[in-house]
């Protein structure tokens, strides 16, 4: 069997393989041995996509390095995979973030064995959804990260991590069963008990039928990314996690949703979507604008992260709606880059919390002091919130600026609705820095004395390589696709042009 063929499923094995042997592992290693471990398998994961993407031919449209694998024919389950442009670059996004989760990961003394087989086979599940080709072998691979994630929030998570867990699961379970029921109630109404990926015209599915179906998916796939007003589970998620686990959250498993609102809804019922693509701009300038207001309401640094991409993901939905050649790319750089710096802001976030214990930004004061703050960090920030703010240069611009492109000639007022909310990323992000990272170093919550000399003798621990290096690569990551997007652009172009093709234009 030639190499190539086998890629896919390689992409699968690893981590899963992976996962079984920490959790056979024979006697009671130090926690260090299972963090080597589950980074040397990550490594080997990422060199896999890699040599994925090096076979990639970008000058096609359709699927490649297809695999099938008749499995439970009784009820169309097969062993489907492929890869093309849209879902390569989220499974590159998912090794790397992987794996700059298990490089972060502290001291781990609690469960350490669970904690990073936890981490690989959410990376396995999520390699896996991006890949499948069958709807409900899908499914099975969406719904296969949640009990995971659900894990390593409530046991390795914050004072609250139990309503927090619990109220994911409530959310996320509810998505997969919203899912399901979609793609079961296809099959009822066409009749057909053949869950292969084939869009669906109105010649196989009256427009009702088809307007329902799509409807149920929008909202189970808009809990996942999440969408106001269904986002409710995220913030409180985000504060409870660990770093760590807020990393792949916000940089892998969001990306679920928007890759499945464009898969399973845009390609998989393109006439529907075009009737529904009006409600979806306002839906997403919503998104857009509530995300960046909430945003300027939060003083906790983790939480404002969190509700910037509530807001930053509705970016995705508007240009899924617009679905012209030039938005869907700007989908797809939308989602890469919001992952690479969703995953710094919540990185350096993590730093600030563990140093200075508080993430409040009424007590923080100062931290880019040179001599006893945190420099890096902090210069590191700067970087991140300019490039989620849509710096020229950073890879935010060019992905907001072609979702912009792609979408104004469509839909005028919700593009310019959600510039607004660009606008604003600004502003709370501006708040963030000002108030955590300059003026005179002080860990002091306001009410204090201002005069206190407590506030004149902090002096701040220096930051690990193991947290430094992956900073500075994800940061050189953002600014490599704002420099030069063209990489990521000639891998998902053919692929995103054929996709708006396939829905009636819109006016």
């Amino acid at each position: 069997m030639p190499l190539n063929t086998m890629l896919l499923s390689a992409l699968l094995l690893i981590p899963f393989a992976g996962s079984l042997t920490l959790l056979l592992w024979p006697g009671s290693p130090p926690p260090q041995r299972f963090r080597l471990l589950a980074i040397t398998i990550l490594v080997i994961q990422l060199l896999a996509s890699l040599a994925t993407a090096l076979v990639f031919d970008p000058s096609q449209a359709g699927m490649q390095l297809q695999e099938l694998h008749r499995w439970l024919p009784g009820i169309a389950l097969d062993y489907s995979l492929a890869v093309d442009g849209l879902s390569l670059p989220l499974v590159l996004i998912n090794a790397a973030l992987t794996l700059v989760s298990a490089v972060i990961t502290r001291d781990i003394d609690k469960r350490p064995r669970i904690y990073f087989a936890m981490l690989l086979l959410i990376s396995g599940a999520v390699n896996g959804a991006f890949l499948a080709q069958n709807l409900l072998l899908f499914f099975l691979f969406y719904e296969l990260e949640l009990i995971p994630l659900w894990l390593l929030i409530s046991v390795w998570g914050g004072s609250n991590r139990a309503y927090a867990a619990t109220k994911f699961l409530v959310f996320t379970a509810s998505s997969g069963m919203l899912i399901l029921g979609a793609f079961l109630g296809l099959a009822l109404l066409t009749g057909s008990v053949d869950f292969s990926f084939t869009p669906v015209h109105s010649d196989r599915l009256a427009s009702g039928g088809q307007l329902l179906i799509l409807i149920t998916i929008l909202v189970g796939f808009g809990i996942k990314i999440p969408l106001v007003p269904l986002h409710n589970w995220l913030p409180d998620a985000h504060t409870q996690a660990s770093t760590p686990v807020s990393v792949l959250l916000a940089g892998v498993l969001l990306k679920l949703g928007t890759y499945g609102m464009l898969r399973f809804g845009l390609q998989l019922f393109p006439e529907a979507w075009a009737k529904l693509a009006p409600t979806l701009a306002i839906w997403a300038a919503i998104s857009v604008l509530y995300g960046s207001l909430a945003a300027i309401a939060q003083t906790d640094m983790k939480r404002m992260v969190a509700y910037s991409s509530v807001g930053h993901m509705g970016y995705v939905l508007l240009a899924a709606a617009a679905h012209t050649p030039v938005s869907l790319l700007g989908a797809v750089f939308q989602m890469v880059s919001h992952g690479l710096i969703s995953a710094l802001l919540f990185l350096l976030v993590g730093i600030v919390y563990r140093k200075t214990g508080t993430r409040d930004l009424e007590v923080l004061r100062g931290l880019l002091n040179p001599e006893k703050g945190l420099p890096l960090t902090g210069s590191l920030m700067i970087v991140a919130v300019m490039a989620s703010a849509g710096l020229p240069g950073m890879a935010g611009f060019i992905s907001e600026f072609l979702v912009f492109r792609g979408s104004i000639s469509v839909f005028p007022l919700a593009t310019l609705l959600s510039m607004v909310g660009s606008g604003l990323t600004a502003v709370y992000f501006l708040l963030l820095v000002n108030r955590a990272f300059f003026g005179r170093l002080a860990i002091t919550p306001a009410s204090a004395d201002p005069a206190a000399d407590a506030r004149l003798d902090v002096q701040l621990a220096p930051v690990a390589p193991r947290e430094t290096i992956p900073a500075l690569a994800l940061a050189a990551a953002v600014l490599l696709i704002g420099l030069v997007p063209a990489g990521l652009g000639r891998l998902s172009e053919v692929a995103t042009t054929a996709m708006a093709l396939l829905s009636p234009r819109l006016s």
